[in-house]
């Protein structure tokens, strides 16, 4: 049974912060978050909602698709910064779709949060539990970050972004495997009604370690040889982590999709985000190998590798 990516959309606020609009805020410059980041600027909302985003994005995936909302059978969101402690922010999402057939729920596992939910997505699809499932990565992170800590405030923007996976179709997932570890909870987390903390250092070494293991481990399982794979889509955290990733897994940076640039880390939306533009930049297409691979608070980190 095919796994297949039918259609993706992706929304970002109208707002941008720029790397010059922070050096007024604080003690911070161009220079040091270019280098250190690869971050220019970041998306903000001021007015959306984090079911604003999802909703504006899913529409568009939907539409690519040429799947009705009534079609949905599942609606997973992965996300740190709901818009309610509950109801599910994908419950709010459903009734804004219309998808009346489809149940919903939140999903929390921070950057890794559209790995894990496409790895629930294809478990569903491949038992016949579902037929057409809307997964999607949203954040509105400008809410949880400290504007006076110059270390986080840099790094994060708003976003989000959608995929329609069904079981028809010639996709597929080659391999998968995802990865925790809470022991290390206290690298990257949220504060209770407070602000997002992060030990960069241990995280950035941590990251790279631990996403080329999966993603060699991914690559052995499916079977295949670097040289098969088209495209790497990691997580958008840092320029410099996706850099050591490609020289670990020995695949050059022009097979290795990066718009940090643009929109920073926006967490669980970072990589449906980057497929999206990837593939409207022809640097994804059909049939094409894409290993995507992310590591999040908790700590969570996982591999897929898909025939797009």
């Amino acid at each position: 049974m095919g796994i297949t990516i039918k259609g993706l959309g992706f929304y970002v606020p109208d707002k941008i912060l720029t790397n010059f609009d922070l050096e007024k805020m604080v003690d911070t410059s161009d220079e040091w978050i270019t280098t250190r980041t690869g971050i220019k600027e970041r998306r903000i909302a001021e007015i959306e909602s984090l079911v604003d985003m999802a909703y504006k994005a899913s529409l568009i995936a939907l539409e690519e698709a040429r799947i009705k909302a009534e079609e949905i059978d599942v609606i997973i969101l992965a996300t740190l910064t709901p818009d309610l402690s509950f109801p599910a922010s994908a419950c709010l999402l459903q009734s804004r779709l219309g998808c009346t057939k489809a149940y919903a729920l939140d999903i929390s596992a921070a950057c890794s949060g559209f790995l894990y939910g496409l790895e629930i997505a294809s478990g569903l699809l491949e038992s016949g539990r579902a037929k057409n499932i809307l997964l999607v990565g949203a954040e509105k992170l400008s809410q949880i970050v400290d504007w006076t800590d110059r270390s986080t405030c840099v790094l994060f923007g708003d976003g989000a972004g959608a995929a329609v996976i069904s079981s028809d179709g010639d996709g597929e997932v080659l391999a998968s495997v995802m990865r925790s570890d809470g022991g290390y909870w206290d690298i990257l987390y949220g504060e209770k009604c407070g602000y997002l903390r992060m030990k960069g250092k241990e995280l950035f070494k941590l990251a790279v370690r631990s996403m080329a293991e999966v993603c060699e481990e991914v690559i052995k399982r499916a079977g295949v040889s670097v040289e098969n794979i088209s495209l790497v889509i990691p997580h958008q955290a840092n320029i410099r982590i996706m850099q050591a990733l490609a020289e670990r897994l020995q695949i050059p940076m022009e097979r290795v999709y990066s718009n940090i640039h643009k929109y920073g880390n926006t967490s669980a939306a970072s990589i449906p985000i980057a497929m999206y533009e990837a593939m409207g930049e022809g640097k994804l297409r059909r049939g094409d190998l894409v290993l995507l691979t992310a590591m999040g608070g908790g700590l969570t980190w996982g591999a897929s590798l898909l025939r797009f």
